[in-house]
């Protein structure tokens, strides 16, 4: 099958999956990687879930297992511009053939397991995709992100030797419940037996069920402000400079390029659990965590006005990023252009309560996706909140030209409210690829 033609056909086939939408459970995955040949018993495994900095704190723990010279496999979600941002190996993102084999492969394989109609979720596969991947090169170690809850999630089939918990808040609790201790029930599912648990800072709730749910598997904690500590000592538009500082080990003065103060804490977890699975050189961990790289983070995207992108997607993300931006980017009167577009299905009101106060001027938009919330609502709820300055307008590529004119110079465009928001953003700053459109 010549290329074009193969390419045409995975992307139609994982279009399709698309619309089948989310659908929680382990029955399909196990039928899927049993097929395969159980990829993802060939490499071992720390495994990540939690409601905000889960990517950047799995990205962080691969790029330190690569700086100790171990093939390293990284799978994140959702990715920001190109499909293949979310399966890595040693940081190179997978090739577009690979992309196109691997789904022509696991399409055909899952023709024969399931009833016609009922095809594996867009995420089951991906799921597959990366771990018979990470098999065939040969990975030793690979650092995994769930898609969304913990225990029903397609990445819960791991087995793996260290657990992370990232700070949990309420977010898509139309999937895993209404309340702080039913999600955190959830994320806390991937908690094996006797398999250490690494738990960030959480509120008492949350914190409460995660300790309850270890004790019961007779896990071992790491507790975040108890076992292990972070010192943030220095941040700017580059990223921090934070001490890691345990009974066992403390390491002064390292570098992360992910910009905001609570990158300390993702850093922090993330090299507690190094430490835990034995990557303990001290100038490997440095290395490797000054070369993460990772999109979607107060990314900065365009200069002459600066423009920059933040997948931040709830009121912690956005309380957080707030933080941020008072610390570091609008200091000296700058003013802030807001271009945000949010799922319906999010704390709209939470998110924009964050953000707006340090708004001079806001655009309110929409990515192209069935769940956006109409710039319309985003305008109405904000004139409801107190604020004044909104515009409306429903593309994206629109929506930048606009704060464009707006904007002086010395002022910041932030693009913030959603990862779809913020990749589509990316996309017309920088140009569409093969694969971008792959969103879910």
């Amino acid at each position: 099958m010549r290329y074009k033609e193969a390419l045409k056909e995975a992307l139609d086939y994982l279009y399709s999956l698309q619309q089948f939408g989310i659908k929680l459970g382990l029955d399909n995955s196990r039928q899927i990687m049993a097929a395969l040949g159980s990829p993802e018993r060939s490499f071992k495994s720390a495994h990540t879930a939690g409601t905000n900095g889960k990517g950047s704190t799995t990205t962080a723990l691969a790029y330190i297992m690569t700086a100790h010279g171990t093939r390293t496999g990284l799978f994140t979600s959702p990715h920001l511009l190109n499909f293949t941002e979310r399966i890595r190996v040693d940081g190179a993102e997978i090739p577009e053939e690979e992309v196109i084999g691997l789904t022509l492969r696991i399409k055909e394989m899952a023709g024969k397991i399931f009833p016609p109609g009922s095809p594996p979720t867009f995420f089951e596969l991906v799921t597959a995709m990366a771990f018979v991947y990470f098999s065939g090169q040969g990975v030793s170690w690979a650092a995994v992100e769930t898609g969304m809850g913990g225990r029903l999630d397609s990445t819960n089939i791991l087995q793996p030797e260290a657990v992370i918990i990232t700070p949990v808040g309420l977010d898509h609790k139309q999937f895993l419940g209404n309340t702080l201790r039913e999600i955190t029930g959830e994320k806390a599912g991937i908690i094996k037996p006797g398999v250490p648990v690494i738990i960030g800072p959480q509120k008492d709730e949350a914190r409460k069920v995660l300790l309850d749910m270890a004790r019961e598997k007779s896990a071992p904690v790491h507790l975040y402000g108890k076992d292990f500590f972070s010192h943030l000592i220095e941040e700017d538009e580059n990223g921090i400079i934070f001490d890691y500082e345990s009974p066992e080990m403390e390491i002064r003065n390292i570098r992360f390029p992910l910009t905001g103060p609570y990158q300390a804490v993702n850093a922090a977890l993330a090299v507690r659990a190094a430490l835990l699975l034995g990557f303990r050189d001290e100038e490997k961990i440095r290395a490797g965590l000054a070369a993460v790289r990772l999109p979607g983070r107060l990314e900065l995207v365009s200069k002459n006005p600066e423009i920059r992108l933040d997948g931040g997607h709830n009121p912690e993300a956005a309380a957080a990023l707030a933080r941020a931006l008072k610390g570091i980017f609008l200091k000296e009167n700058r003013r802030l252009i807001l271009v945000t577009g949010i799922m319906a299905d999010k704390d709209i009101d939470g998110i924009l309560k964050e953000l707006l106060p340090l708004a001079s001027e806001a655009v309110f938009t929409a990515p192209s996706y069935g769940r956006a919330a109409r710039p319309e609502e985003l305008m109405a709820r904000a004139g409801r909140l107190g604020f004044k300055t909104g515009r409306v307008s429903s593309a994206i590529p629109d929506a930048l030209a606009l704060a464009r004119s707006l904007a002086s110079p010395d002022d910041l465009i932030l693009v913030a409210g959603s990862f779809y928001t913020a990749g589509e953003a990316k996309e017309a700053l920088s140009g569409k690829g093969t694969l971008t459109g792959l969103r879910e």
